[in-house]
């Protein structure tokens, strides 16, 4: 399905709400866990807050099932909620903005392989950021199509208002805060509300200017479903966020007013102080009471907290840190142990990696996350064309989806796997899943087209690529931009009558891309969409321009490039030599030598990094 038919099957589903219209801690907390049926929290607030909080979850998982149809209300990555007694406390974990921690109440804070939410208990009504960073978790189960900020948080923020008692459940409602905030501190433009990034001040910044653009937001979005405006909103995002268009060009085209009308409508709607909100019966058959909820000892509280710093760029040199500590006095202890594997993963010690792995194993089998990171370790260290190494990475990964049949990241790991292996239509399939389970992931709909392409089917890849030249990363816009490429120039060539010889065919000829326009009728070629996925990053990804001096290929499939930029000298590592991207070559040699390059890839030490692309020049 068409990435904004999609979007807009979502924002219909919305629109249909209407039909319901009517490290240390001071003290020596004693943590608990409570377990409910569909998530976990862990808190330090007691266990009456805690039960409060499980429960207040499952009641908006339910609501969100019942106003929404055919929305997923599963996550595509387990989350772990964390109520924190004091915002003391929750600073700790608070992401840092020019050095000093976001003043916040809740935070939500997304992994490849688990993502958390974290809560300040001792405000007023944390019921509102519970529900806010759910919401979150929501769009990103259900939404593929990018949006902008505004509009994520102020569709959270919808949300975050819903009240329920023993009769009804009601959303929609505009807190009295929010209209305080904005007759206190006045309204943004909403030309530059809707130009606010994720990197902005306004976003990121304490004080009058990130509340005035969480409340504002929140009342665009309920001006939008008021005014039966919300399915004009994929019309929006296509004109500013796919065709590039200036905000204030894409808000006459899409909502039929200048963006000084939307301001002075926007503000006519506040003043006037009503709206709907739309309300239903309250889920049955929720009582905390029947949670499960046992004492969590101050290690394994303390294990927590580091696999919090562990998912935070801010704080990861801590979080090995506070592992070891943990190791010292408990040797044993298999998050430790699995955290600090990750840790060493993510920096390339593949040595240690893999110790800490095998020993988290021991202690807990039935970790789904441990057999994921082993799988994950094996396809970095050697690449998946080490034909010794994949049967041993498929069956890790088919038992941490065992264990969790809703990871997305093992499904995509196992995509790759599986077409290795020779079996590209159960990689597709398996691609498919992962897209499934998070449609908001660009690297997963990059991966699903070159699994199209490994299958043969340019037209599907070239529908996905293009939205992704647009991403607002800058690497993956580049990498959709070459694959695109390969799917046209794949696309051509079947349309000539060229046989493309998709991977574990025997090839006749190979043929690079650019050539593929001239070959003959008949010819048979390699398909360039045999590649390596798309892994989680060893920091951002760079690129490169310089001489390729040498090819080190001593320690096959691997190999080293050494490049020359101005005076520095580069160790580039190729993990897979035969499954790297090349660019303007026919495949990759072992013989190149004095020949400029382009490079991108992950930077992994002084001079040295790890090879994602190779471009000839």
């Amino acid at each position: 399905m068409p990435v904004r038919v999609a979007f807009v099957h979502f924002l219909l589903s919305l629109a249909m709400l209407c039909s319901f219209a009517s490290s240390a801690f001071a003290g020596e907390p004693q943590w608990i866990e409570v377990h409910s049926p569909h998530f976990s929290v862990v808190t330090d607030a007691g266990e009456k807050r805690g039960r409060e909080a499980a429960m207040r979850f499952e009641q908006m998982r339910v609501v969100f099932g019942e106003l929404l149809t055919k929305v997923n209300v599963s996550l595509p990555v387990p989350l772990q909620i964390v109520a924190f007694r004091n915002s003391k406390e929750l600073r700790q974990v608070a992401p840092l903005w020019h050095g000093k921690p976001i003043e916040l109440a809740g935070l939500f804070q997304s992994g490849e392989d688990r993502s958390f939410i974290m809560l300040d208990m001792s405000v007023e009504n944390p019921w509102s950021v519970v529900f806010h960073e759910y919401a979150h978790q929501l769009m990103n189960g259900n939404i593929s199509a990018p949006t902008d900020p505004w509009f994520d948080e102020g569709f959270a923020e919808y949300f975050s208002s819903i009240e329920v008692d023993s009769k009804q459940a009601r959303v929609g409602k505009v807190p009295e805060i929010d209209y305080r905030i904005l007759q206190q501190d006045g309204f943004m433009h909403i030309a530059d509300l809707f130009k606010v990034r994720h990197d902005s001040t306004a976003y990121n910044e304490s004080g009058d200017h990130r509340t005035v653009f969480y409340a504002e937001s929140a009342m665009v979005v309920h001006y939008l479903y008021d005014n039966n405006l919300i399915p004009k909103m994929a019309a929006y995002f296509e004109d500013v966020i796919d065709k590039k268009m200036p905000v204030e060009a894409s808000i006459p085209e899409a909502f039929g007013m200048s963006p000084a009308q939307f301001d002075k409508e926007l503000r006519q709607y506040t003043s006037a102080g009503r709206y709907k909100y739309y309300a239903l019966p309250s889920p049955p058959g929720i009582d905390s009471k029947d949670y499960a909820a046992t004492p969590l000892n101050a290690v394994d509280a303390e294990a927590i907290l580091a696999d919090i710093h562990l998912h935070s760029t801010d704080y990861r040199d801590r979080a090995m840190a506070e592992f070891q500590d943990i190791l010292k006095t408990n040797p044993d202890h298999p998050a430790a142990l699995r955290g600090l594997g990750y840790s060493y993963l993510e920096k390339q010690d593949y040595q240690h990696a893999g110790e800490y792995f095998r020993r988290a194993a021991q202690r807990d089998s039935k970790d789904p996350r441990v057999h994921y990171f082993s799988a994950m370790l094996m396809s970095r260290e050697r690449g998946l064309g080490s034909e010794a190494d994949l049967p041993a990475i498929t069956k890790e990964l088919e038992t941490a989806i065992a264990l969790d049949p809703s990871f997305a990241d093992a499904y995509s790991l196992l995509a790759f796997a599986q077409t290795y292996a020779g079996d590209p239509v159960k990689g597709l399939n398996t691609m498919q899943k992962a897209v499934s389970l998070s449609p908001r992931k660009p690297g997963y709909r990059f991966n699903l087209a070159t699994m199209y392409l490994n299958n043969r089917k340019p037209d599907e890849a070239i529908a996905l690529l293009r939205p992704l030249q647009r991403t607002e990363t800058p690497q993956l816009a580049a990498q959709a931009s070459e694959r695109l490429q390969q799917a046209e120039a794949m696309k051509q060539a079947m349309a000539a009558g060229v046989h493309i010889v998709m991977p574990g065919e025997k090839a006749i000829q190979r043929v690079a891309s650019k050539q593929l326009s001239n070959a003959p009728a008949q010819v048979e070629t390699t398909a360039q969409a045999e590649i390596v996925p798309v892994a989680a990053p060893q920091g951002p990804p760079k690129f490169l321009k310089g001489k390729l001096v040498s090819v080190d290929c001593s320690a096959p499939p691997a190999a080293i490039l050494t490049v020359m930029s101005g005076s520095k000298t580069w160790k580039m590592k190729v993990s897979d030599s035969k499954h790297v991207i090349v660019i303007g070559a026919d495949d990759f040699s072992c013989s190149w030598a004095d020949q400029k390059v382009a490079v991108n890839y992950h930077e992994t030490g002084e001079g040295e990094g790890s090879v994602m692309t190779v471009e000839l020049q």
